[in-house]
């Protein structure tokens, strides 16, 4: 098999050829027929020569025979003066070919790399985008023909994998930062245990009780972690999922440890609440709210679970009696591992600070949005918009468990 050189594989040369031969043949057509249609139109005769007699006059009116004179037809003139152009217009017509055709291949050369310059410039800049690196974009200029949407589409999928990439490297540095401590108190407390000969069994349960605690934390956090990689999985089947049903099982699993710190569940569900999504995504959701409204709030406080429709949007609303979040840190509630600085003798938060992110992440893969509604020392109320039929592009802007429904 031949192998062609570089220059030939490419397909600026391919074009070139293309473009090339198209004018060269487009060429040789027009001159083609101008040739044959003279060729068709002139004949080649011998020209027959005839004489004729030659005299002189006189100055007295007579004339003198002087001799004979060869002479031809006019005609046969003509047909042997379009031979000998027709001869000569089939040279210079295959010199004219000939340097057409040179002149096309380097026309079409530099036309062709022109028309290609936009790809080799995203070719360049896809070659210098390295893989720990994707803030490079081609940013292409000129006309929006295919190759500038080409170029967008090929930035916009930069962005994305960047988005994505940040978002990766964000969740493993946040997460190797939380499991690094409970590991840490593990590793502590069986080396202090182990390795010190006439450890008492007081010490012994209260090691057990410590490794208890961050065995407990570690598994919350990993289970959250399984949680949010499963959500982004494109493996999960959505159904058609009743709003009353979830909230109903999401309580189910927090009532024994509500009646264990006094506090009351109450719940009021909207009849005929349907979505498409997932089910158990959903209840985890609602689950995680209900959890943080169960650890926070003080003992024989109210929590309440409601759910309804309103503009087309469906919506689950948890209110509890907690410390509340002050105005300038609503915004962080739902980002990974953030969670709400301690304020005056209240201990620091220990929870890993997964548990609203996630829920975030469930509602707006379901194409919904989360809100939070907060004052301090009131208590806060955390809501779930899922769109239902015939939504707008944004859902309301309000709390629906406020008076009135109004809380702006």
């Amino acid at each position: 098999m031949i192998r062609l050189p570089a220059f030939a594989q490419t397909i600026r040369f391919r074009l070139t050829v293309l473009y090339s031969t198209l004018l060269f043949v487009l060429a040789a057509l027009v001159i083609g027929g101008v040739y044959l249609a003279l060729a068709l139109n002139t004949q080649e005769r011998p020209i027959t020569k005839q004489y004729a007699k030659q005299f002189r006059v006189e100055p007295d009116g007579t004339r003198t025979y002087v001799g004979t004179v060869p002479v031809v037809a006019v005609r046969e003139v003509e047909a042997a003066v379009n031979v000998k152009t027709l001869e000569t217009m089939r040279r210079y017509s295959a010199v004219t070919l000939g340097g057409l055709f040179v002149a096309s291949l380097g026309i079409g050369w530099v036309l062709s790399g022109r028309a290609l310059r936009p790809v080799r410039s995203i070719a360049a800049t896809a070659q210098e985008i390295q893989g720990g690196d994707l803030s490079r974009r081609i940013r292409l200029e000129g006309p929006k023909d295919e190759l500038r949407e080409l170029s967008d589409t090929i930035d916009q999928m930069l962005d994305r994998l960047d988005s994505a990439f940040e978002s990766q490297r964000r969740l493993i540095d946040d997460a190797s930062h939380e499991l690094r401590s409970p590991l840490a108190v593990i590793r502590a407390n069986l080396d202090a245990v182990i390795s010190r000969p006439g450890t008492s069994e007081e010490e012994r349960d209260r090691a057990v009780a410590v490794l208890d605690r961050a065995t407990t934390r570690m598994t919350r956090l990993v289970e959250d972690l399984l949680a949010t990689a499963r959500r982004n999985a494109p493996a999960l089947r959505d159904a058609d999922v009743d709003l009353a049903d979830v909230v109903r099982e999401a309580i189910e699993e927090y009532a024994a440890l509500a009646a264990d710190r006094d506090l009351v569940l109450r719940r009021s569900l909207g009849a005929g609440l349907s979505v498409i999504g997932d089910h158990d995504a959903l209840r985890r959701a609602v689950g995680n709210l209900l959890s943080n409204a169960v650890r926070l709030s003080p003992r024989g406080a109210e929590i309440l679970v409601a759910s309804g429709r309103e503009d087309g949007w469906l919506w689950i609303a948890v209110r509890d009696s907690g410390p509340g979040i002050p105005d300038a840190h609503q915004t962080h509630v739902f980002d990974r591992f953030w969670r709400t600085p301690p304020t005056g003798p209240r201990p620091r938060d220990r929870n890993a600070g997964l548990g609203l992110a996630i829920v975030r992440q469930i509602v707006e893969s379901h194409g919904g949005r989360v809100g939070v509604f907060s004052h301090v020392g009131v208590g806060s109320t955390f809501v779930l918009w899922l769109p239902g039929e015939s939504v707008g592009d944004h859902p309301p802007a309000y709390n629906p468990l406020a008076p009135g429904g109004w809380d702006r």
